[in-house]
């Protein structure tokens, strides 16, 4: 259509130009379509130095549905038949698109109804719709894919994403899991509600993130779930966990619901020590709110799965515990909510901002309940020796491999402690408040941060964040 319009536009020149008595004249050449409607491939990369194949630009992710259908096969693996409609927008008119997808096979992908080509390869799904898609005009896409899952690794060696178990799967995808279960745009950026409908084989449980909507329904064997999220998320706390599961549902703060699930296999001691540890959930929240301001999201809750994973993901709204939730770690996950969830990682290597606040929290809480002082836990972080490799992490910049050091959690907290020292407790108790108010659903960096903080303290905090943040080094003088 678009050359016809040329043709007649050049056509209609000419014409007037003659009428007007320009004969000597020449037409001008007509404008080419204005660039909004010029198409153009989407990038495969968010552009992460850490993970450089990772996420796409181009649009923006609003939602997505995951209809996923799995029966777990023995201790290692199971089956996966499942869509994933997702609605995006772009922020130029496309050509394809890209989505991040390993380990599963796609049968087909639609958008806006009508089939589309695509390729799938290295973890990289490109989408070729039969007509563009123009900017701003939100789209439809509808994947349906599959396979067998196992028990990915990260970088570190760690088990991470879909993990399944025998009897269901513990699903946890920092930094970079959640490509093993859905398409996804992984980029800790592009945040998008999410609804879940997890269909598995009667008498076992599945929990996602936010409220369930409605009752589960059985029919023919199998039990579908189906959970809402309503506020925005980043990809790699999304979970879709299944298993053995006893479910129950506690009031919180203002009537908050505090969702848990507790796998029946766990040892007696550990349910136990998970029973007393997430009893005290809604007391954390309340306090945490005291300090961090409003709870950002529509429930609580933890799940305990027994499993090899060994740790636990403060995966949003309900954290995922491996084998057993002890009550420190439950406040650092609980602290999460505001800290990594609310406001996520703009790159990865800004992650100390997670870690490191949620370790603080964590001795916060310690400090409420009677235990060690939060000058006591910062003590017994700086007292180690400074010839340790714990100090050779570069804290905030600690590289792929070392993304969860020690230093990013420990030295992360003490550095918010000598922050406190530097700025004063009433600076710093609004920054506490302003960092998940002020990027409430979005993603920040470590630069976001410093600036708010010289803001709110009115202080040039360059040299400090230096030594602090980015000198590999233990500081010996501040």
């Amino acid at each position: 259509m678009r050359p016809l319009r040329r043709t007649a536009l050049a056509v209609t020149a000419a014409c007037s130009a003659l009428c007007l008595g320009l004969a000597g004249a020449v037409a001008p050449a007509a404008a080419g379509p204005p660039s909004f409607l010029q198409p153009q491939p989407g990038g495969s990369s968010a552009g992460d130095p850490y993970f450089p194949l990772l996420g796409a630009t181009g649009y923006d992710t609003l939602t997505y549905h995951l209809k996923l259908d799995y029966t777990p096969v023995d201790a290692a693996s199971g089956d996966l038949d499942a869509v994933a409609l997702m609605t995006l927008r772009p922020d130029v008119t496309l050509s394809s698109f890209n989505l991040d997808l390993r380990g599963l096979d796609v049968s087909s992908v639609r958008v806006n109804g009508l089939e589309a080509e695509f390729t799938h390869e290295y973890g990289e799904l490109t989408v070729t719709p039969r007509f563009p898609l123009l900017k701003r005009v939100p789209a439809v896409v509808k994947v349906t894919y599959g396979g067998t899952t196992g028990q990915p690794r990260d970088l570190g060696g760690s088990l991470y994403g879909w993990v399944s178990t025998a009897d269901g799967a513990m699903v946890v995808n920092e930094p970079d899991g959640a490509p093993t279960w859905y398409p996804v745009n992984d980029d800790p950026n592009d945040k998008a509600v999410y609804t879940f409908a997890i269909t598995v084989p009667e008498g076992k449980a599945a929990i996602a993130n936010g409220v369930p909507v409605g009752q589960p329904r059985t029919r023919d064997g199998r039990t579908t779930y189906r959970w809402f999220e309503s506020k925005p998320m980043a990809s790699y706390l999304s979970t879709a966990t299944i298993g053995d599961f006893d479910i129950t549902t506690t009031d919180g703060p203002k009537g908050l619901p505090i969702i848990d699930a507790i796998d029946r296999d766990v040892t007696p001691t550990n349910r136990t020590t998970s029973e007393a540890s997430l009893a005290k959930q809604g007391d954390m929240i309340a306090f945490f709110t005291d300090h961090f301001g409003p709870y950002p999201f529509d429930s609580a809750g933890g799940i305990v799965d027994d499993d090899s994973v060994g740790y636990a993901l403060e995966t949003q709204s309900r954290a995922v515990y491996s084998r057993v939730a002890r009550e420190g770690t439950v406040a650092h996950e609980i602290a999460h909510q505001w800290y990594g969830n609310t406001v996520s990682p703009h790159r990865w290597a800004d992650i100390w901002l997670n870690e490191g606040f949620a370790t603080y929290a964590a001795w916060m809480w310690a400090e409420h309940s009677g235990g060690t002082t939060v000058a006591d836990s910062a003590a017994s972080v700086y007292a180690i020796p400074a010839d340790n490799a714990f100090w050779e992490t570069v804290m905030a910049d600690p590289g792929p491999v070392d993304l969860f050091a020690g230093a990013v959690y420990s030295r992360g907290a003490l550095t918010l402690y000598e922050l406190q020292q530097t700025i004063g407790e009433k600076d710093f108790a609004k920054l506490l408040k302003a960092w998940p108010r002020t990027y409430r659903y979005d993603a920040a960096s470590t630069a976001d941060f410093i600036a708010l903080a010289e803001k709110i303290s009115k202080q040039d905090l360059d040299e400090f964040f230096e030594v602090w943040a980015y000198t590999p080094e233990k500081p010996t003088s501040w």
